[in-house]
């Protein structure tokens, strides 16, 4: 097995909502914000490659959305999904499997390409997996979560036929080589992969942890639609990421790819910070 980081941009979000209710004064020392409070986050993916299968787990925000939607989260950066891809040795038709932790658009959308005025999987010959209780939520929106939740990266995944779901209520996980996490705080039933690799898991810890600066429980995201649980969720599953040696693989942090955490008197806190091409 080899695991390849994907970057797929940047992209900026307001450093409040990132953050909840940690005082700009406190977070803005880790993420400092812009003159607008908006702070920078990265769109990392990770692509697994092992035997003839090639997994990629999430897939950024893609290009399909219209200047006006996308002129609201000031993409950049030099790094597109299909440039990494390639830089790693592959192209899109080579995807066996496209795994998404959940369906916010950020997580999602380079799923789905535009063709003319139809839409297309951009990976034609994957199999795109989410699971049954996330896809009802993600198809039936919340009001709160309506403007996460985008049709067009979504339905055509179903429309394809190329869907299908994990059973998030089952133990035996045979259809993607690892296993899940589930949690709900973020959004329903959210998927935090933990893979075997090298010696190590290695945990993609979609939104469970947006970077290193979510480390401590209370640094929760005013996106989470319950913040209690998912300080709960993080508490449970840094306990067991220090007492592990769990390598964490963070999606949105700007500077940092992976992380080990260690447990302190003030609780769990970072121990070091290092790339994933160093895991030997």
């Amino acid at each position: 097995m080899r695991l390849h980081k994907i970057e797929t941009g940047f992209f900026k979000l307001d450093g409040g909502a990132m953050f909840g209710v940690v005082p700009k004064q406190i977070w803005n020392k880790t993420n400092p914000a812009d003159e607008n409070n908006l702070c920078t986050w990265a769109m990392r993916c990770l692509l697994i490659e092992d035997g003839n299968r090639l997994t990629l787990i999430d897939n950024g925000i893609g290009e399909k959305q219209d200047e006006k939607f996308l002129s609201h989260y000031h993409l950049h950066g030099d790094d597109s999904l299909i440039k990494s891809i390639n830089k790693a040795g592959f192209s899109e038709k080579e995807i066996t499997d496209m795994f998404l932790t959940h369906l916010h658009f950020d997580h999602c959308g380079g799923g789905i390409k535009k063709a003319g005025e139809k839409p297309e999987l951009t990976f034609p010959n994957a199999v795109y997996w989410s699971n049954a209780d996330h896809w009802e939520w993600a198809t039936n929106p919340n009001s709160r979560e309506k403007a996460s939740f985008l049709k067009e990266n979504i339905l055509p995944m179903q429309e394809s036929g190329h869907l299908k779901m994990i059973d998030p209520h089952s133990s035996q996980l045979s259809q993607v080589p690892f296993d899940i996490f589930y949690a709900s705080g973020h959004t329903d039933r959210m998927m935090v992969p933990r893979i075997q690799y090298k010696g190590y898991t290695v945990c993609f810890v979609a939104d469970l942890l947006a970077a290193v600066a979510h480390i401590p429980i209370p640094y929760v995201m005013g996106y989470d639609t319950r913040p209690l649980i998912t300080m709960a969720e993080k508490e449970r599953f840094l306990n067991e990421a220090a007492d592990k040696n769990y390598v964490l693989f963070f999606e949105h942090d700007p500077v940092n790819e992976c992380a080990t955490v260690k447990r302190t008197e003030k609780g769990i806190r970072l121990d070091r910070t290092f790339k994933l091409s160093e895991l030997e």
